[in-house]
């Protein structure tokens, strides 16, 4: 790959600069064009996250851009992309024709002489398929993430889950329609409806763990305010899709999705932890959505990122493996990392701390 011009601009620049902004899309359109990765999903989590560490390097060759890489520095010699926990691929998108790995080795000799190493995070393999290791790139995997194809009528994809999935369900929907018990999923899709949705989503996940760990959303913090600005303009656009389950009129579990191009990407997914134990309100909705999916021609894929759980196991079988790409400024400096792993203890956590792979916050 012939050496490109990179220019190094504030990261918050991409919540204003138009055309910045339509070359970001256009790049990211060219790959997986997701909707969590369009400038609008971006400058959500810039404006919630980013900050004066966050860079935009951008690759100029001819007409315009040809790749865009948000950057964080972790510290004086190691940088990586932006990568919230909000955000289910690292924040980069590029031309389809150029390779990830040549792009990193010419985008750290545009850096400050410091930086030694370059992590481009979280990769979905249908971005950038996994190439093989060389002297100066390292890989790692990252997590196994589930997706589920639309195809087909809703009866027999049903009739092939399992056994005690169908059952358990069907017992559920007895019990509560002897008991005289009303249930309704709606779909949001509005502007208007967006802010109120995550506040009910907020007060959902108040109930359970996520509260007693501080990481529950709520309208006044970071997460809130980035669900509620990127659905809003997701719905602008009518990308966003919101599921909400009600039990007797009262929120039981809510999913918090955008769609495009019929991929709908399920961001984030709770439930009302107060219920009783004999209900599983999350696998209601989820059957409830797959009925309206297979019944509806919009949505013929399902994307699930973030790690792979046991309730994605029961719906499907598709997987594939998210991973890092690290970029080392000279072959020696991988080699040395990989010792520094190697030499220390796996359970200290100076080692977690050293794992050049592990840079990266989860959710």
């Amino acid at each position: 790959m012939k050496r490109l011009h990179w220019r190094t601009l504030p990261g918050p620049v991409l919540t204003s600069d138009k055309p910045l902004q339509a070359h970001w899309d256009r790049l990211n359109a060219e790959r997986l064009d997701v909707p969590f990765l369009s400038s609008y999903a971006i400058a959500a989590a810039l404006a919630a996250f980013g900050g004066e560490r966050t860079k935009l390097l951008v690759a100029d060759e001819g007409a315009g851009p040809v790749a865009m890489f948000l950057l964080e520095a972790a510290d004086t010699w190691r940088w990586g992309t932006f990568q919230p926990s909000q955000l289910p691929l690292g924040a980069w998108v590029a031309r389809a024709d150029l390779r990830l790995a040549p792009l990193c080795r010419d985008l750290l000799r545009s850096l400050p002489w410091s930086v030694m190493r370059l992590l481009v995070s979280q990769v979905d393999p249908r971005q950038e398929a996994q190439a093989d290791e060389a002297p100066d790139i390292e890989l790692a995997s990252y997590v196994d993430t589930a997706w589920l194809d639309i195809a087909g009528t809703f009866d027999d994809y049903w009739a092939a889950r399992g056994k005690n999935l169908r059952q358990n369900l069907r017992k559920q929907r007895n019990r509560l329609a002897s008991d005289g018990t009303q249930t309704t999923m709606r779909i949001l899709r509005s502007p208007q409806e967006m802010a109120e949705a995550v506040a009910r989503y907020g007060a959902l996940e108040s109930t359970g763990w996520k509260s007693e760990q501080g990481t529950a959303i709520h309208p006044g913090n970071e997460q809130g305010r980035f669900y509620v600005q990127l659905l809003e303009e997701a719905a602008r656009r009518d990308e966003a899709m919101v599921f909400e389950y009600l039990i007797d009129g009262r929120t039981a579990a809510m999913n918090l999705g955008i769609c495009r191009g019929g991929v709908l990407v399920v961001l984030k997914t709770t439930y009302d932890e107060s219920l009783p134990k004999s209900l599983s309100p999350a696998s209601l909705l989820r059957e409830d959505e797959l009925k309206h999916f297979f019944a509806q021609p919009d949505i013929r894929r399902l994307e699930y990122y973030g790690r792979v759980m046991d309730w994605h196991t029961k719906l499907t079988e598709n997987r594939r493996t998210l991973y890092h790409l690290t970029a080392y400024r000279w072959p020696l400096l991988k080699t040395l990392a990989q010792r520094r792993r190697a030499a220390a203890p796996t359970d200290s956590p100076a080692a977690d701390e050293r794992a050049e792979q592990s840079d990266v916050a989860q959710a």
